[in-house]
């Protein structure tokens, strides 16, 4: 599928999802969805990777104790 139609289906222009896909702009949660949508591919699949980029960039900086910060944050969601 040509970027410039993956790009009207998401309602930005083609520059904005060049950057998305390049990696230098991070796509909406909602875009994420729909992207998988459009593709046909497992929508929780992509989410999932979508919310492990976030998390990483967040704890990214805190390489030392990155490993104690998303232990604690699985026993948190597990509670």
């Amino acid at each position: 599928m040509p970027q410039r139609q993956l790009a009207a289906a998401l309602e930005i222009d083609t520059a904005t999802y060049c950057k998305i896909e390049k990696g230098e702009s991070r796509a909406k949660c909602e875009q994420v969805a729909l992207i998988a949508e459009i593709l046909n591919t497992e929508k929780e699949e992509l989410l999932a990777l979508w919310l492990a980029d976030q998390v990483a960039e967040v704890v990214e900086n805190d390489k030392g104790i990155s490993d104690r910060v998303l232990d604690t944050a699985k026993q948190k969601l597990k509670e």
